[in-house]
């Protein structure tokens, strides 16, 4: 039976639904507590976050009858779940999200976000028992001047593999922090479009190299196939002018335009004859 104070929240949980135009689904796992209340500071004005309990949100979402394909959100499957409400566009949401990320220690358990490598060089330790934990995970050290060194850089970890206790403690002694501690965004709701953490994680440059690299290929494309467009009328109508003008001095045809470059090359080839006379 569902507690009255479980209602309660599935009625507040849908009226904020309704209310926002973009409504999102979080995951707190692992979370500081201090980072979340700075992030939720950082966000006033623009959204809220409300944690309750993933039946809750599941309720709330499934009873939501104004929002077309919301119910998309309960797809997602959060450890800590927590729902966020916006005003503010899905894509501009989570580069503010992104930008309040900082980089934190391993802990056991976690999943490496990319490939952590130990880079080949000097370390801080100085030569002792730590050289034997370095070597369990199998990094290439040695003691050289008092101090362990790494002789190549070396992945002790890959993209998406699990971290080791043992992983997780040489991380902290060589003062690498590969995790990106912040909340995690798992899907944003707008508009009827439910946009994954893989749509919304752009490369801002890139994506206006990509524009840019559209624009010359579909230019390129329509001056290759004479096919007039506002951007490419210009080129084409130069490209038909010099084909004409070559193909008339080709041709010898006195015409204005053409006469000019005949006599210029008509008096080109008259001073290397003159010059080839006085030979």
């Amino acid at each position: 039976m569902v507690s009255e104070k479980k209602k309660q929240e599935v009625v507040m949980m849908k009226e904020m639904i309704e209310k926002y135009p973009v409504v999102g689904v979080i995951d707190l796992f692992k979370m500081p507590s201090k980072q979340l209340q700075s992030i939720r500071k950082s966000l006033e004005g623009n959204a809220l976050i409300r944690m309750c309990k993933k039946r809750v949100i599941l309720i709330a979402i499934k009873e939501n009858k104004e929002k077309e394909n919301i119910e998309k959100l309960n797809g997602f499957e959060p450890k800590e779940p927590a729902l966020i409400f916006s005003n503010i566009t899905p894509f501009k949401l989570f580069k503010t999200f992104k930008k309040n990320k900082s980089k934190g220690y391993a802990k056991p358990n976690d999943i490496a976000p990319e490939d952590i490598i130990i880079p080949a060089g000097p370390t801080t330790l100085l030569a002792g028992p730590a050289i034997g934990e370095l070597q369990r995970v199998k990094i290439p050290a040695l003691v050289k001047e008092g101090k362990i060194h790494v002789r190549e850089d070396y992945v002790v970890a890959k993209k998406g593999q699990v971290i080791s206790n043992q992983i997780a403690n040489v991380l902290k002694k060589l003062d690498i922090q590969p995790m990106d501690i912040g909340i995690d965004i798992l899907g944003l709701w707008e508009n009827g479009i439910v946009y994954g953490k893989d749509i919304l994680d752009i490369d801002e440059n890139q994506y206006i190299q990509n524009i840019k690299n559209a624009y010359t290929y579909a230019l390129n494309m329509c001056v290759n196939t004479s096919y007039p467009t506002k951007e490419s009328i210009k080129i084409l109508l130069q490209k038909a002018f010099m084909n004409g003008k070559n193909l008339g001095v080709n041709a010898k045809i006195l015409d204005s335009g053409i006469v000019e470059d005949l006599v210029e090359r008509a008096n080109i080839s008259a001073q290397i004859l003159k010059g080839m006379l006085k030979v």
